[in-house]
């Protein structure tokens, strides 16, 4: 009779300890889930509740999730997937461009892109102004450059049990700054009422800061295509009211805002 007391009693004791060792979810809103683990998976973590039947398995997003705490004592960190390095270890993170139609417009526009991290890159723009068509016949010289900080949309460059992601993808909003200096012909009249002009050689000096919208796609890891639209304000000295300033256009003092598009080619490297 004692030994069955004795058993029964280990029996209850064993039952209670095994209530009581449980693991804890600890989810970024500190909310606590004590369960029982059964999967870790690479998106999600499949549990157990001890007031429901061990056949029913819940889930939770390992996004929402800060850490577990296992029944042991031993703790497991997790980190939002979509922005963790780790996933992108084989993705290329640069890329040199070519602004594919600014030969066609007088001038060829070279661009560099890094990303930083996921969602964030940085981006800066060359151009050479007079090295394509001269189609005004203005004899241009002269450079611009262009700084941009990019904010990629996060699902464009993370899909879920995707691989072709790639973390230069996507949809995304460039703040920029912009300057440029060149010298080219210009025709002035000598005065309003004569039909004669002069040919003479005019420096402008411009500036903008713009908001660009634009999408990339990266073709197997190794091709990026890039289009781009901005606006925003900009300043000449141009005195021939000429909006086109290569790189950007730039409107007069009446209307001081800018304007940039463009269609940029790329290749890939590490």
């Amino acid at each position: 009779m004692y030994k069955k007391i004795l058993l029964a009693t280990l029996t209850l004791l064993v039952f209670i300890g095994s209530l009581s060792a449980q693991d804890i979810i600890m989810k970024k809103n500190n909310d606590l889930i004590k369960c029982k683990i059964r999967e870790i998976g690479l998106d999600e973590i499949k549990y157990n509740l001890p007031e429901y039947s061990a056949d029913v398995l819940f889930s939770i997003d390992k996004d929402k999730i800060i850490k577990i705490i296992f029944e042991n004592g031993q703790e497991m960190e997790f980190q939002k997937e979509m922005t963790n390095p780790e996933n992108y270890l084989d993705n290329k993170k640069n890329v040199l461009k070519i602004d594919f139609l600014s030969p066609l417009t007088g001038n060829t526009t070279f661009a560099y892109e890094r990303s930083l991290r996921p969602g964030r890159s940085v981006e800066a723009t060359l151009g050479i102004i007079g090295l394509g068509v001269d189609a005004g016949d203005r004899n241009p010289g002269g450079v611009f450059t262009r700084f941009g900080y990019k904010f990629i949309k996060d699902p464009d460059f993370y899909l879920r049990g995707m691989r072709y992601a790639h973390i230069l993808k996507g949809s995304y909003l460039k703040p920029e700054i912009a300057v440029g200096f060149f010298n080219h012909d210009t025709w002035m009249y000598r005065d309003y009422s004569s039909s004669y002009y002069e040919e003479s050689r005019e420096s402008v000096f411009s500036g903008t800061i713009q908001l660009v919208i634009g999408k990339q796609w990266i073709v197997d890891n190794a091709f990026a295509v890039d289009f781009f639209g901005g606006i925003g304000y900009g300043f000449t000295t141009d005195e021939s009211y000429t909006p086109y300033h290569y790189g950007y256009s730039v409107m007069d003092e009446s209307f001081p805002m800018a304007f940039s598009a463009g269609l940029k080619i790329g290749y890939l490297f590490k």
